[in-house]
């Protein structure tokens, strides 16, 4: 019989990778489920995927669900939905938790739709908690917490789900920790043979085509960001050139990126990319929480401004008030005399 207190992890795989999200979220599942006292259950859907049920345990599935059919090799919504619709209302779990990938987000409405389950979407963090109802004053102990920003971030908002299970939610690449595999952990595969019907299959895909990104802000240990302060191309060379002598990578605010200054794929922030590189410089950002909720764990972050109330520099380690087209010259001459 299933646990009613399990919770479900959705693993996304293209031609074999696990998707960075889905090992985030098993870390956070493992800590959920431990406080919970449950296990941790991942469904896995594919073709030929059986060898990355090991690699999903070693990251924190106590039980792995595996749907493995030619049908699935590639994603199509309507066999993965029919897969997971009928095992969460064949078993029941309590939590289920989906990365807000394109995938992530084309799956996750329509099986909360057909489970008649809350869904919370690209939520920043997750807890469990207790929440006492103000209408009929009754507590309901350990619910999901869904915490993520509201009305464009100005806010911070913790969603409940008391009366509908299971509980639903998304949850954005690079917002919670990813723990190194154990590979001494073991766990239970269990093979699930998929049925579908005709309708199911309806879309074929002829081909597929893909174009991998040449930016890796995630992985990058230095980040050099410009934001609304940089007012044309000749400011941004000066944060590529900055960037280039660090060795790191060029990111930008919301508003470099809305200006057309510089491409989306750069986009740290609530709306881009979550970062926690080992050096973070902002060059003309004022740090709006949108921004901050994606590099704030960064490790040393140095703020560049005009202002010197600027909100970046509540967080920033080290702040140094003045204009960047002066400021930002002056620190590639010192870093470029220092290497000589």
């Amino acid at each position: 019989m299933a646990n009613k207190r399990d919770v479900w992890i959705f693993i996304e795989q293209e031609e074999g990778q696990i998707a960075e999200v889905s090992l985030e979220l098993l870390s956070k599942g493992h800590e959920l489920a431990q406080t919970l006292g449950s296990e941790v259950v991942a469904l896995l859907c594919g073709h030929q995927v059986k060898e990355l049920a090991g690699t999903v345990i070693q990251h924190g599935a106590d039980r792995v669900l595996l749907a493995d059919h030619p049908e699935l090799e590639m994603y199509r919504t309507l066999p993965y939905a029919r897969i997971a619709i009928g095992l969460i209302q064949a078993r029941q779990p309590y939590i289920v938790l989906i990365g807000a990938s394109h995938i992530g987000r084309d799956l996750a409405p329509r099986v909360a739709s057909a489970t008649q389950a809350g869904l919370t979407a690209d939520c920043t963090d997750l807890q469990i908690g207790d929440y006492t109802s103000k209408k009929d004053k009754q507590t309901h102990k350990d619910l999901l917490l869904q915490i993520r920003p509201a009305f464009g971030g100005n806010l911070i908002a913790t969603i409940v789900n008391p009366y509908m299970h299971p509980q639903m939610a998304t949850v954005r690449e690079g917002v919670m920790r990813r723990s190194e595999p154990d590979t001494a952990r073991q766990g239970e595969v269990e093979p699930i043979e998929p049925v579908f019907e005709a309708a199911d299959l309806a879309l074929k895909v002829l081909s597929r085509e893909t174009r991998e990104s040449t930016i890796d802000l995630k992985g990058a240990t230095t980040i050099v960001s410009g934001g609304g302060g940089v007012t044309g191309e000749d400011d941004f060379h000066l944060i590529r050139e900055l960037a280039n002598v660090l060795g790191g990578e060029v990111g930008a605010s919301r508003a470099a990126v809305d200006a057309g200054h510089i491409s989306r794929e750069h986009q740290v922030g609530q709306t881009g990319t979550t970062v926690r590189p080992r050096l973070y410089i902002a060059a003309g950002i004022s740090g709006a929480v949108q921004h901050r909720a994606g590099m704030d764990e960064s490790n040393k972050i140095i703020a560049i401004n005009t202002d010197p109330n600027a909100p970046i520099f509540e967080i920033a380690h080290y702040k140094i008030v003045g204009d960047l087209k002066e400021v930002v010259p002056m620190i590639i001459d010192a870093l470029r005399e220092k290497a000589k």
